[in-house]
């Protein structure tokens, strides 16, 4: 099974400040995604060099007061796998809870025996729909 790892999530209250701090600490911004829809940005850092090992940070534009005050916003991390469904089914099949299926031939997410979020990305174009992940609803949050 051929997996790369892809980037960290982290979730930030004050977009500027926290781009701010990452570029003090050497990181450029590498790739920015903004949602008028879901009214959010992920803007992608790193040193210049590492370009393919990134920190996600992910800010919603109308807040996120739900994030805890305690400095743990640690989204997940991020794998890209050569097939999502065989990825997905050979961690089932151990006893992994898949909390977001591969419904879509793409993204699904897992959890680590300790809780750790994880994004499973698809390498190169989605896959066609295919059961039973197609109709499989979300067994949990992500």
């Amino acid at each position: 099974m051929g997996i790369k790892y892809l980037h960290t999530m982290v979730r930030v209250k004050n977009l500027e400040a926290s781009m701010a701090f990452f570029a003090l600490l050497g990181l450029k911004e590498t790739k920015r995604y903004d949602s008028e829809k879901g009214r959010f940005s992920l803007i992608f850092m790193a040193a210049e060099g590492q370009e393919e090992c990134p920190v996600e940070l992910t800010y919603n534009w109308d807040g996120d007061d739900d994030l805890p005050s305690d400095g743990r916003h640690f989204g997940h991390l991020a794998y890209e796998v050569d097939d999502i469904y065989a990825t997905c089914q050979t961690l089932k099949d151990a006893g992994v809870v898949i909390n977001r299926p591969p419904r879509d031939g793409h993204m699904a997410f897992v959890r680590s025996p300790d809780n750790i979020s994880i994004e499973l990305l698809q390498k190169g174009a989605n896959l066609a729909a295919a059961e039973p992940w197609a109709s499989m609803e979300n067994t949990g949050h992500w």
